[in-house]
């Protein structure tokens, strides 16, 4: 995430639960991802888990752009 972002969701991460539970989320799927990235080798079922992986982690950072846009909106 850029650091405007960042800077955004340092702001409202504390007032806004919605943005705090996508952010929480997405930070513990990129800790998932990270342990299956960092092996050597995967099993065709670990493969599909990490592309789940990789689906849900895009989906919670949509989830926490379309929240932030509403708060540049209003800035």
């Amino acid at each position: 995430m850029e650091q405007a972002d960042e800077l955004l969701i340092e702001r409202y991460i504390r007032q806004d639960g919605e943005l705090k539970r996508h952010v929480d989320d997405h930070r513990r799927l990129e800790t998932a991802l990270e342990d299956f990235n960092r092996r050597i080798y995967l099993t065709p079922q670990e493969e599909m888990e990490r592309k789940t992986l990789q689906k849900m982690k895009l989906a919670s950072k949509d989830r926490i752009y379309a929240i932030l846009s509403k708060y540049r909106q209003g800035d």
